[in-house]
């Protein structure tokens, strides 16, 4: 079974790491200055900006 790749507010992190949001519309518009946020495993994903959005994991550069 693979790993989860989008989280919803109040689910743990599965991993340290800094996550991005991200939104429907984000893959062709592109969200405006997305939150992000550094979190350790276990911890709570804050709430998202719009309902609609969820959590991501940044992919390193």
């Amino acid at each position: 079974m693979g790993e989860w790749t989008e989280f919803n507010p109040g689910d743990s992190a599965p991993n340290n790491g800094k996550y991005i949001e991200v939104g429907d519309n984000d893959y062709h518009m592109g969200i405006e200055d997305p939150r992000q946020v550094e979190l350790e495993k276990g911890q709570r994903f804050p709430e998202t900006s719009k309902k609609d959005r969820k959590w991501v994991k940044m992919k390193r550069n």
